[in-house]
């Protein structure tokens, strides 16, 4: 029990817990609902995961994989923001360019995959990093807080894709753009066939090597220490050297970019057209990601994966118990707000800890 209470009574274990205790209690607030409304809430989660294709299922499990793979890429694009001291709110309109960019270029250009698909990729990588370029320089040039300019270019993203798809690509209905070739889109057969026939694309891979760089730029390369250091402390940064306008610029980015390549796995890799007048709310989503994944990539991963489980098995557990599709809803919320509570769940923590150490302080005097 000493050990525990030591453990307890370090703050970076505590923000390690923090994140499985927010899960827990997320869950548990969901159960207690379900036995309110009477109903099973083992039969329930039981019937989420195997929704979500954890008891073997191949087709479910790779659309849990494919909802993970954009969360995967906003939660980096967010985090890697706050790593660096920027709150990006804009990933959804990063990503909405993104994939608009890339299904521009499959429409617009006649090429075979093996150029046309790494080409419309790109694209959608410069176009994001177009999009968080602008912020970031309002922000170093005029400190003009990047969550008002990216809000803004949230919904300049919105109304530029509501003018371009009817005007130059519109498909059978202008609501919609045409569908993309096959010779742009991030799907191949054989990682369709390896699981039965899912949406599963190429974008899972993408997603996952980018958490790998950026794992890499941050915690190995004296570019992400730069960009931390300014993150922390712009003034301490200027002093030391480091050119700070250009950092806070390159990190928006940078961020910018993770999120048009979400774009891209979205809307080239998953659905196969853009439609106007939608925001994706998988860039606001990201936010939640990042922050139960403590901003780290691996957290981001690990993250991503929970909210693709948990979206994916959400239908199977209505069909299969009566569960309303809500519930889900209420334990994402719950679990965020304790993710975002910190300081209250540290406090319950150091509580514990110091009932431990009186109580064994009273026993020993007893």
């Amino acid at each position: 029990m000493h050990k525990l209470k030591a453990f307890l009574s370090d703050d970076k274990n505590q923000n390690r817990l923090i994140p499985f205790l927010s899960i827990i209690l997320g869950f548990l607030v969901g159960a207690i609902i379900m036995v309110i409304s009477g109903y099973n809430p083992l039969a329930a989660y039981s019937k989420l995961l195997q929704g979500a294709g954890l008891y073997g299922n191949l087709r479910r499990f790779g659309e849990t994989l494919v909802l993970m793979t954009p969360l995967t890429l906003t939660g980096l694009a967010v985090a890697f923001g706050m790593r660096t001291g920027l709150f990006n709110i804009g990933a959804s309109g990063q990503m909405l360019m993104g994939g608009f960019a890339a299904i521009a270029v499959g429409l617009l250009v006649d090429l075979p995959k093996v150029i046309h698909l790494p080409l419309a990729v790109l694209v959608a990588v410069a176009a994001g990093a177009l999009w968080g370029m602008l912020p970031g320089i309002l922000k170093s040039k005029f400190n003009i807080h990047e969550v008002v300019s990216t809000i803004m270019m949230n919904w300049i993203a919105v109304w530029t894709v509501y003018y371009f798809v009817p005007t130059y690509m519109m498909g059978k209905y202008n609501t919609e753009s045409a569908a993309i070739p096959d010779t742009a889109s991030l799907r191949f057969e054989w990682l369709t066939n390896l699981f039965n026939g899912s949406s599963i694309n190429f974008g899972l891979l993408l997603a996952l090597a980018s958490a790998l760089l950026i794992w890499w730029v941050l915690e190995k390369t004296t570019f992400g220490y730069e960009l931390k250091a300014v993150g922390f402390n712009r003034d301490a940064a200027k002093y030391a050297g480091i050119k700070v306008n250009r950092n806070v610029v390159l990190s928006m980015m940078i961020s910018g970019a993770l999120a048009g390549l979400a774009g891209a796995t979205f809307y080239i890799g998953y659905t196969d057209n853009i439609k106007i007048g939608e925001l994706p709310s998988l860039g606001f989503d990201g936010i939640a990601v990042a922050l139960l994944g403590l901003n780290t990539p691996l957290g981001v991963v690990l993250s991503a994966l929970l909210f693709g489980i948990m979206n994916a098995g959400k239908g199977f557990m209505q069909a299969a118990t009566g569960v309303p599709n809500e519930l889900v809803q209420i334990i994402i919320a719950v679990i965020i707000f304790f993710a975002a509570a910190t300081q209250l769940i540290k406090r319950w923590l150091r509580y514990f800890a110091r009932n431990e150490k009186k109580e064994k302080a009273n026993g020993g005097e007893a």
